[in-house]
């Protein structure tokens, strides 16, 4: 049996020992912001060292190519040894081309699909469902961009012969398979947040499933379903690996989707990997390309934060 003293010094030692995991508690909980704003501050800082970055190169770039050329011109041959030509609206041509072929593709088969998630299906069956659906959106693209090559293009080539090899058609349907997920995620929480009493309402009148979900539940989630189309064709402006691999590499400025394209990513991609020689024009015209590029997917980006807080409905 332990002494009285024993007691009160064991006592005393766990008071001891408690205040001073307090106290080492209460410091790391100061600790904790510093190290939050520090990471937040790295982001920030990050971001604009890329903005300043292309800023300052592009700069570069147009001291030597005029800036009406460039955006005016509708030839892009940065490689010809007599008259290059940096006209970037012959790779916004194709960068166009693959995104609206895209955004056929993905956007009635992504709302299609939220609209059964969100409307029809059972809790079980959505549990199911949906993961397996995300799942699209974990291969990689270079993955996408070989089975766009070796397996779309065989197929819409035995449908239409004149369909060249490297083409803007078979890149742009395996581009909107791949964002499929995003809009039909986005669109399903959307939709989902819709209040159940506005769908019991409707039943009440003696509408359908069908008349209640696109024209109740559709409009009432509009914000979100539009937020989720502009961010996926950002995405899909921004794509590398499946244009560069099915789409080939001549940037011609026209709406033929059947003959080869090139990309702005498909040239950056073509350019880095050491087709020009560092301090050369071709190799600041990259950063030019670059900058066009984040100017698209800001605006894009833009547009959706515009829509979202535009059409909001608040519940």
């Amino acid at each position: 049996m332990a002494s009285p003293q024993t007691a009160k010094y064991s006592v005393q030692k766990m008071i001891e020992e408690k205040k001073l995991g307090q106290k080492n508690k209460l410091n790391t909980e100061k600790m904790v912001p510093y190290i939050l704003l520090a990471t937040a501050i790295i982001s920030v800082l990050t971001t604009i060292g890329i903005v300043f970055t292309l800023i300052f190169e592009t700069f570069t770039f147009f001291e030597r190519v005029s800036i009406i050329e460039f955006f005016t011109s509708q030839k892009w041959y940065p490689f010809s040894s007599t008259h290059p030509s940096y006209g970037i609206m012959a790779l916004i041509s194709g960068t166009l081309k693959v995104t609206l072929i895209a955004a056929i593709v993905a956007v009635p088969i992504g709302i299609g699909s939220a609209i059964y998630l969100s409307e029809y299906a059972s809790d079980k069956t959505r549990r199911i469902i949906k993961p397996i659906l995300e799942v699209l959106a974990g291969i990689p693209t270079i993955v996408y961009g070989f089975f766009a090559l070796t397996f779309v293009t065989p197929v819409l080539r035995d449908l239409f012969p004149s369909l060249e090899t490297f083409n803007a058609v078979s890149p742009g349907i395996v581009v909107g398979i791949m964002i499929i997920p995003m809009i039909a995620s986005l669109s399903e929480d959307a939709m989902s947040s819709v209040p159940n009493s506005i769908r019991e309402g409707a039943f009440a009148l003696g509408a359908t499933k069908l008349e209640t979900s696109i024209k109740i539940i559709l409009p009432a989630a509009i914000s979100g379903i539009m937020a989720s189309i502009v961010l996926a064709l950002s995405r899909a402006i921004g794509e590398t690996m499946i244009v560069t691999i099915a789409g080939g590499s001549s940037p011609n400025f026209s709406w033929d989707v059947t003959s080869s394209i090139q990309t702005m990513t498909a040239y950056i991609v073509q350019v880095s990997t050491g087709d020009a020689g560092f301090g050369t024009t071709i190799y600041y015209s990259i950063y030019a390309v670059g900058m066009t590029l984040f100017v698209f997917t800001l605006a894009m980006n833009l547009l959706a934060q515009f829509i979202s807080r535009r059409f909001r409905e608040e519940y």
